[in-house]
């Protein structure tokens, strides 16, 4: 028995020393560290969206598609697999802790440094992160989707040619992922087109024009079947909410005289008008800025999501009609939100669960309260960190690291290409916002931020392991300085020999 004990304590000790165990250390603690952020939030923090879409998920409203109805769709599986709507905060916790331990990992393998590979788990419990990690957020999601397909890329490029089943496993899930992201943002799409772009790149290293065109229509033709099957499945309410967006232009840019005229111009009907009026009236009278539709638009109780989907032809009708006249204006409130929203982003920490006004909380979500001690740790080492390192949660900051990783030609270690990519995705995204941002909100740069991060810690990391590739052969490449008084190539000479060379 003692035997058997020393044999296998001889064993491990030589694993340990030659690396074979740490990967499995690594995902020791990304386990337990996804475990401890999981604690932190459960049952998962609620915002008003994620409210109405627990009560679509838990079959107690339709579904409508003001929100994304894939979420809706994963959260009513979820629940039915597991019997809690919690799950869902846990499984965005055990994603984002998954990928982190994934591109560890790679780190691990490229270095060998067990210190390097910690640092890129540690990206995990930065505050501008960790903030919104329990958060059930369709940003949220997003950001974990296309992070997993960047280390599924980054995994298959590092594959042999004899793993092919393995290759097509990792690529199909990848494929799954990117769909997700697609449908569950509408935004989302340009900061999907470069990952997808990665995901390819990182299968076939030099893809020709046939196989960029297969690889577009399989990734289409997956979204759009994704969609129908999403649809099919919930057959959600049409919203048409797109339309928040002309209605935020018609109400900021144009007087409340000007509103009434361009209504009854393109036809609106009178219920419409003196909405339309009435919010511009509103929004100047309270000097609010942004989310006109919201905010200053009368609405009913409880909350139409189908009004605008009966007069969005009318309402993009008046913005056609009147923007183009007015376009200076329109320049000027654009530009407006959007620099809002780059340097004074708001809810930096989401403060566990709200509901709209005349809404009202689940149930479900009621039986489990929050823990606050644990809640009110949390918010302090956010907000405390926003006070002392305020640019980690600013758009303008985010969009300045997509910009370097985008412009800079060349990176340490070998995936240039691919920071390339993922600063791109961040770009678009950001940029996206530019003509379609309701508001200023941190959770609108969150993708930008975790991709942000994540590049900034494998761009260090590479840095760090040529710095200590270089250390040994730098050194033995360096000629021997000898001390002051000796020759190179001189020995120590004893007493004897330093009297007769004084003689």
């Amino acid at each position: 028995m003692s035997a058997t004990v020393e044999r296998w304590t001889t064993s491990l000790r030589e694993n340990w020393r030659d690396g074979t165990l740490w990967p499995w250390c690594l995902a020791a603690v990304a386990a337990a560290c996804g475990y401890g952020v999981a604690t932190v939030f459960h049952p998962g923090y609620l915002s008003a969206d994620s409210n109405t879409q627990l009560w679509q998920a838990l079959g107690d409203e339709p579904v409508n598609d003001w929100h994304p109805p894939v979420m809706a769709l994963a959260w009513r599986v979820l629940i039915g697999i597991t019997g809690n709507f919690s799950a869902m905060a846990a499984v965005q916790a055990g994603l984002l802790w998954g990928t982190l331990w994934v591109l560890a990992r790679l780190v691990w393998k490229r270095t060998g440094s067990r210190g390097l590979s910690l640092a890129v788990l540690a990206v995990g419990f930065a505050p501008h992160i960790v903030n919104l990690t329990g958060v059930v957020w369709k940003d949220v999601h997003l950001a974990y989707a296309l992070l997993a397909v960047f280390a599924i890329a980054l995994t298959v490029r590092d594959l042999p040619p004899s793993r092919v089943k393995a290759r097509w496993a990792l690529l199909v899930t990848a494929l799954l992922f990117l769909v997700y992201a697609a449908l569950v943002r509408k935004n989302g799409v340009p900061a999907v087109i470069p990952v997808f772009a990665l995901l390819v790149l990182a299968a076939w290293p030099a893809p020709g024009r046939r196989r960029w065109a297969a690889a577009t229509g399989v990734f289409a033709a997956a979204v759009l079947a994704g969609g129908a099957g999403v649809s099919a499945a919930t057959d959600p309410l049409a919203t048409r909410v797109y339309a928040v967006i002309p209605v935020d232009d018609l109400v900021h840019v144009l007087t409340p005289e000007q509103v009434r005229t361009a209504a009854e111009r393109a036809g609106a009907d009178a219920d419409l008008r003196d909405r339309l009026v009435t919010a511009a009236v509103t929004c100047r009278k309270r000097n609010i800025t942004s989310d006109g539709y919201l905010q200053c638009f009368p609405q009913r109780r409880p909350f139409d999501v189908t009004y605008l989907d009966r007069r969005a032809d009318v309402i993009v009708r008046m913005w056609t009609q009147q923007m183009p006249k007015h376009w200076k204006g329109y320049a000027e409130y654009r530009a407006r939100v959007f620099s809002k929203l780059l340097f004074r982003s708001n809810q930096v920490f989401w403060n566990g669960t709200h509901v709209n006004a005349g809404a009202r909380l689940h149930p479900e979500a009621r039986k489990q309260p929050l823990n606050d001690t644990l809640r009110f740790a949390l918010q302090n080492y956010v907000t405390g960190s926003a006070r002392d390192l305020p640019m980690l949660f600013q758009g303008w900051f985010w969009l300045a690291v997509s910009l370097v990783l985008v412009l800079r030609r060349r990176w340490p270690g070998p995936h240039s290409r691919e920071l390339r990519l993922l600063g791109a995705s961040s770009l678009l995204y950001i940029l996206a916002y530019l003509p379609t941002a309701p508001e200023s909100n941190y959770r609108y740069v969150y993708w930008p931020a975790l991709a942000g991060t994540v590049a900034l810690t494998l761009v260090a990391t590479a840095y760090a392991a040529r710095r200590r590739a270089a250390g040994p052969s730098e050194a033995a490449a360096r000629p021997a300085v000898p001390p002051a008084g000796r020759t190179p190539g001189a020995t120590p000479a004893g007493p004897r020999e330093d009297a007769g060379a004084a003689v």
